[in-house]
């Protein structure tokens, strides 16, 4: 195993260019065969988990939900906040920042965005929750495609430029997650949902982080500063990817089904996403709507 790790490692660097030194060692960084297997198992679980549930009862999981949901938050804030004040330190520029040129704060930003790389890992636990509660309606496209190339594409930026000009969809998409997390986490929790209103919102929050995203890695393209241009391509033409797909379902799910925009917060989803609530739940939520 070492040494096809070594030979891969080998035709990696030669197809994307020397690692960044500043990584080596650290957790499941060295080699890319962990991120890669753990992403077979994903969609192996993907593919064999809703035939393995069909002929058995749904489980609840309501008292992993609130937990995970929670932790899922604070670590998410936990990184919005070390990314934000990362970039202050380093006097990060918007328009183009080079991954050797904000000192100390560099070495901040990469921890913190190591963090970030780990935490898609930790999110394959959204599609297992559904397959265990046999909603499986909710694992689309959009949600496999997200969840399987995320880790991947952060293995390689923290091995090539984990730092600089990486710093700002992370950020961005932290902040989002907050909000996303929160609001799954409180809706495990019946007597909360009528209050939680930010459901759209987070969708529309999503896109707009897209297109800031490209705004902002477009603007290195136009003011280069040494980061590297193969990235800046790559991240523009995988961030449209995701614009397109997060638009169609915005516009299925709030467009054309009017109806859903006023139904309970307990209902529908957030990019294939579903806030835990069961279809026998749903039934009582609506039965005590009509009364």
């Amino acid at each position: 195993m070492e040494t096809f790790n070594h030979r891969f490692n080998t035709v990696i660097d030669s197809w994307m260019g020397p690692r960044d030194p500043r990584v080596r060692g650290w957790l499941l960084l060295d080699d890319y065969i962990p991120t890669f297997t753990f992403t077979v198992f994903y969609l192996l679980i993907v593919w064999m988990g809703p035939k393995y549930m069909k002929n058995k009862q749904a489980y609840s999981c309501r008292a992993l939900l609130v937990p995970y949901n929670l932790g899922l938050t604070l670590l998410s804030l936990y990184m919005f906040y070390e990314l934000v004040i990362s970039a202050y330190q380093g006097s990060y520029n918007f328009f183009c920042q080079n991954t050797h040129s904000g000192g100390e704060a560099d070495n901040r930003m990469m921890n913190v965005l190591w963090w970030y790389y780990f935490s898609k890992l930790i999110e394959f636990m959204d599609t297992f929750f559904f397959i265990l509660r046999k909603n499986n309606h909710q694992i689309t496209f959009l949600h496999i495609y997200h969840h399987a190339t995320m880790l991947n594409i952060w293995w390689f930026v923290l091995n090539r430029v984990p730092c600089g000009h990486s710093y700002f969809g992370a950020t961005f998409n932290s902040f989002i997650h907050v909000l996303m997390y929160s609001y799954y986490g409180l809706s495990a929790v019946p007597a909360l949902r009528p209050y939680l209103w930010w459901k759209k919102y987070i969708t529309q929050g999503q896109l707009v982080q897209f297109v800031l995203t490209i705004f902002q890695t477009s603007c290195a393209v136009v003011w280069p500063c040494g980061f590297p241009m193969g990235w800046l391509y790559f991240q523009i033409t995988y961030t449209i990817s995701l614009i397109l797909l997060f638009a169609n379902f915005y516009i299925k799910t709030y467009k054309r089904n009017g109806g859903l925009r006023k139904t309970d917060s307990s209902n529908g989803s957030i990019n294939g996403y579903t806030n835990g609530v069961t279809p026998n739940e749903k039934v009582i939520i609506r039965k005590s709507h009509s009364d």
